[in-house]
């Protein structure tokens, strides 16, 4: 287990500060993601069914005003399905970023060791390289299970909103 945690901590210090910057945001990232899928794994039907039994509770459900009153519980419940979706989409989009800004760090350490050294030190432009695609590889390999959840909690919303609209058609 100590070797574990020594190699992970020589990686994370290849990559530099962009690599903690790329950890963070994506455990931020998973938290969301779960926290998502969990809600409607657990919390959204009984959301929704209580929609749905306030609908139906009301005597008058096809004047204008009711018309109204449903629009306002389908666009709650559009919003409790949607909450983190626009984070979860912008912490996807600042993984990559991320990863580009740790490899212009990479190559402005390669750059200066070749100022100072000349191109004799492979050693250190090796050292500057190599930081430079592990951020990268780092931002890239995160930002895809942010795109894959984005979509699927996207879809999920938005079929959570289909169902609640058909649920409470106007007679």
């Amino acid at each position: 287990m100590p070797s574990l945690f020594l190699h992970l901590q020589q990686f994370m210090a290849t990559g530099g500060p962009a690599l903690w910057a790329i950890l963070a945001v994506a455990a931020a990232l998973w938290a969301l993601a779960i926290e998502r899928y969990l809600y409607f794994r657990t919390r959204h039907a009984a959301v929704e069914n209580a929609s749905v039994a306030r609908w139906k509770a009301r005597e008058d459900r096809t004047s204008w005003y009711a018309k109204q009153i449903r629009r306002m519980e389908i666009a709650r419940m559009s919003d409790r399905a949607r909450r983190t979706l626009p984070l979860i989409r912008t912490l996807t989009v600042l993984l990559p970023i991320l990863g580009l800004l740790g490899t212009v760090n990479g190559m402005i350490f390669t750059f200066t060791v070749m100022e100072v050294y000349g191109t004799g030190n492979a050693n250190g432009m090796a050292g500057g390289i190599s930081g430079a695609l592990v951020t990268t590889m780092a931002g890239l390999v995160c930002a895809l299970p942010g795109l894959y959840f984005g979509f699927y909690l996207d879809h999920r919303a938005e079929e959570a909103v289909r169902r609640l609209t058909l649920r409470m058609q106007v007679e």
